[in-house]
């Protein structure tokens, strides 16, 4: 016992904490934790010990005596207080799995503690990270309680650090595999740590484990979430050293920072994390010469091919320039299905490149809202998830220009889905508008307030009661001013049903540096004399102005001057009341002539006459910082009299109505700049409106000359079509014609021979005409003139004539040679003459009556019909050829 007790005074530390009796241990452990309790800092011989050979720690916190591990742990949280995060680095990685198989999993709640408060130290001094890597392989440890306990340690940590400062995501993507685990301790673990997890991220972090859940445990988790989802937003209880620093080193006005930063607590990036993808092997090498077919099946097939290839959680950069840029003619598209499937892409692509996509706003953004005109709802909504994922993977700044832009566009659908897209970034956008643009959002929302259609108005409301609700009644307060009570109300009533994710807080850091300016005066005031004497030039001591009120001792000696009060006065008014009144209200009598003690103004020479005085101190226009205060004559150009003080307290006067002069100038210079920036901006929104027209115009004419050229096509087409038609029933006419001449001539005689016989039958037959008898013309045929043939003389004539057919009187169209066609004469008649002698009516009558031996009168009779029926056939022929 005696040399136990002579080696626990003789060993050093680490051999004690090494000694094989736990006493021993036990023992080195509390005199340990003492020497690190009384330390100044790491830089303590004891604390670099321990901090050069980690190794020591690693048996301690793993000791087989609980007596003496509940004193190793204790001793390993003191040394982590004084070893800073040097101690924290090296030895976290051989000690954190120890702590949770040995402490956090012992019998002793000191124990645990302890082992848990190890864990927060670690955290507190360095990071997170680290710590949470180490602890999630202890949840797949073979023993349950080990899992249980490391879950209770992970709420433990997330319940003092936050989901801000301690990354939540690995820790959730693990949690379905524990709540499968067949313990019920674990799974109450895990459900502890679900409900931590609520507290601070709400339903956002649902999406990475909640469907991996079965339908049982969701529903247990949603009982258990009814129940803090009430609560107040949670804080972080614990700092890190890191944040510890920065409240430190804060100026006093820097709270307010601590507090914007607890308001954002609840803004959390829980998205899973996913590789990138390279798309551009996977994308048709083929697709633009496909997007430029005229057929919109290819073109479709095309878009599907592309939507195929890019979709992918997370898509790795590359040049896709040209194809956003076949996606914006796309939108364009005459097909809807051709557009719906763009807008899909278009969604894809910058749901995958994320902060990637933003240089491709300006291509893709103007032709979708372009495109919103269309009024099937299926290619509106495609569009707007295009829309959303743009602004996803931009900001509202960004949009806002395109957004008013189509806010004034006259198609109404247009104006329609722009105002509701302009709502949804507002809901959506985690940072709010500036001031510049409130004015521009609720300028253009105000405008919508005055539409025909209700859906307008509603939505014109909409927007400025969700800016409202981001910006707060003190900056909406004049944007809502000239509103009448009705419309006020509308727009009340989406402000307090709005919900949004940003709050406008103003800008507090301008202020300090204005605060901060505001002393200088006063140090120059109080500054050291002698320094004023030895550099008379620096700007720092250029203003005379009055001592504070610890110079008063030195007043009541200039003051007995006679003269300095009658000379105060004039001085005093001339600078003006409001110069003056603050210098009066400090030292009444005696703040002026307390200047003239200043060394500086003493020793300063007189070189120029006191006219010069006011030409240089007025004429500048610089301010104080323009005077050349380095020359001492033109401060004080009197002599040193009872005068000099207050004739540097009037200059001094002067040169702050200068600088209110200046200060003034430069407001109406801001604001004539200002105005001459919303006039130049009107007017470019006017030109774009103006252009905007004139390719709207240009477009429509152009559609219209193509519809002409079109309709004259056709018409051409149709003409052609038309004179074909008419060649070819004009084809058909002529040979119907000649079908049915050739019908004629072979059913009809002709005229020639019916003349020809009646000729030879007057000639040949027994009877005689009568001189009275009348004469027969029958009307030609086929081109042919048988007056002639039909002319019969006289019977007297005829009877005379006979026998010399040279006399023989014929008619004015018969040749002479065919007076007697029974003759030789008439030997060249035709066969077809023959027949119409032999079977004509016209033969038959005259054979009869040469063989009865009837008279003239019969004759005649017969002649007669013989020419009745020829004129019957002849207008049967007529009326036959119009019919053709």
């Amino acid at each position: 016992m005696a040399d136990q007790e002579e080696d626990f005074s003789s060993l050093p530390l680490p051999d004690r904490l090494a000694h094989k009796n736990w006493k021993v241990r036990k023992e080195g452990y509390e005199a340990a934790k003492k020497e690190f309790d009384r330390a100044a800092n790491e830089s303590d011989p004891v604390v670099r010990q321990f901090i050069q050979d980690p190794s020591l720690w690693k048996a301690a916190v793993a000791d087989s005596n609980v007596a003496a591990q509940q004193e190793g742990l204790g001793a390993l949280c003191s040394f982590l207080q004084v070893a800073g995060q040097a101690g924290c680095t090296r030895t976290r990685n051989l000690t954190i799995t120890s702590i949770v198989e040995k402490g956090l999993a012992a019998t002793r709640p000191a124990a645990k503690q302890a082992a848990l408060e190890a864990l927060m130290l670690y955290i507190e001094l360095d990071r997170a990270e680290p710590v949470i890597e180490e602890l999630l392989p202890m949840l797949s440890h073979k023993q349950p309680k080990i899992i249980a306990a490391t879950l209770n340690a992970l709420t433990a940590i997330y319940h003092a650090y936050g989901c801000k400062t301690v990354e939540p995501k690995p820790v959730l993507k693990v949690l379905p595999k524990v709540f499968g685990h067949a313990d019920k301790n674990v799974r109450g673990e895990a459900q502890n740590l679900t409900v931590e997890f609520y507290r601070w991220v709400k339903d956002a972090m649902k999406p990475l484990f909640w469907n991996d859940l079965k339908p049982v445990q969701q529903q247990d988790l949603e009982k258990l979430f009814e129940k803090v989802k009430d609560e107040p937003p949670p804080k972080q209880e614990r700092l890190l050293r890191s944040q510890q620093e920065a409240i430190d080193s804060a100026p006093p006005g820097g709270e307010a920072g601590g507090e914007d930063m607890e308001e954002e607590e609840a803004a959390f990036d829980l998205e899973p994390e996913y590789e990138a993808v390279d798309v551009f092997p996977k994308i048709p090498k083929d697709l633009q010469e496909r997007l430029s077919s005229s057929k919109w099946k290819d073109r479709k097939e095309a878009l599907d091919d592309l939507h195929t290839a890019i979709n992918h959680p997370k898509i790795a950069e590359g040049p896709f320039d040209e194809i956003v840029r076949s996606l914006a003619k796309c939108m364009k598209d005459a097909n809807i299905a051709v557009v719906s499937i763009a807008g899909n892409c278009v969604e894809l692509l910058a749901k995958g490149l994320k902060k990637g996509f933003a240089k491709y706003r300006s291509t893709i953004i103007g032709p979708i809202i372009e495109r919103l005109k269309e009024k099937k709802q299926a290619v509106t909504d495609a569009l707007g998830a295009a829309l959303d994922a743009v602004f996803a993977a931009t900001s509202l700044g960004e949009c806002l220009e395109d957004i008013l832009e189509a806010l004034k566009h006259k198609n109404p659908q247009v104006k329609l889905e722009s105002t509701r897209f302009l709502i949804r970034c507002l809901k959506t956008t985690r940072e709010a508008p500036q001031p510049p643009e409130v004015k521009s959002i609720a300028d253009a929302s105000t405008k919508l307030l005055t539409e025909s259609q209700e859906v307008q108005r509603s939505a014109g409301a909409e927007v400025l009661g969700t800016l409202w609700k981001i910006m707060g009644d003190r900056i909406m307060a004049a944007h809502l001013e000239g509103l009448d009570d009705i419309r006020k109300a509308k727009i009340k009533e989406y402000y307090e049903s709005a919900e949004v994710k940003a709050k406008y807080k103003p800008k507090a850091a301008a202020p300090p540096p204005k605060a901060a300016a505001a002393p200088g005066p006063k140090k120059v005031l109080g500054g050291k004399k002698p320094a004023a004497v030895k550099k008379p030039a620096p700007p720092a001591a250029r203003a005379p102005s009055p001592p504070p009120e610890s110079a008063a001792p030195l007043a009541p000696k200039p003051s007995s001057r006679p003269g300095v009060s009658k000379l105060a006065g004039p001085k005093s008014s001339i600078a003006g009341p409001s110069a003056g009144a603050g210098l009066q209200k400090r030292a009444p009598g005696l703040a002026r002539p307390a200047v003239a003690t200043s060394p500086r103004k003493l020793v300063s020479p007189v070189e120029e006459p006191p006219a010069a005085v006011p030409a240089l101190k007025f004429g500048m226009g610089r301010g104080l910082a323009g005077r050349p205060l380095g020359k001492p004559a033109t401060v004080a150009p009197e002599p040193l009299s009872a005068s000099v003080p207050s004739g540097l307290s009037a200059v001094e006067r002067a040169e702050l109505d200068e600088l209110r002069a200046e200060v003034e100038r430069l407001r109406r210079t801001n604001e004539e700049m200002r105005s001459e920036r919303q006039r130049l901006n009107s007017e470019i929104h006017e030109l774009r409106n103006q252009n905007a027209q004139l390719i709207e115009d240009h477009t429509r004419d152009v559609l219209s000359i193509k519809a002409k050229e079109t309709q004259l096509v056709r018409a051409r087409s149709d003409a052609e079509a038309a004179e074909q038609t008419v060649a070819s029933q004009q084809r058909e006419v002529d040979r119907l014609k000649r079908e049915l001449s050739r019908q004629v001539r072979a059913t009809s005689p002709a005229p020639l021979d019916v003349s020809d016989q009646i000729y030879s039958e007057l000639n040949g037959g027994a009877g005689r005409y009568d001189n009275h008898a009348a004469q027969s013309y029958v009307p030609g045929y086929g081109g042919r003139n048988l007056a002639g043939r039909s002319y019969v003389t006289s019977p007297s004539e005829g009877k005379e004539n006979l026998p010399d057919s040279g006399r023989h009187k014929l008619s004015p169209g018969r040749p002479a040679g065919l007076s007697r066609p029974g003759s030789g004469a008439t030997g060249r008649a035709s066969p077809a003459l023959a027949g119409s002698n032999e079977d004509g009516p016209l033969s038959r009558s005259a054979s009869s009556g040469s063989a009865g031996g009837q008279g003239p009168a019969e004759s005649w009779r017969r002649a007669a019909e013989v020419t009745q029926s020829l004129k019957a056939r002849i207008e049967m022929m007529k009326v036959g050829s119009i019919r053709c």
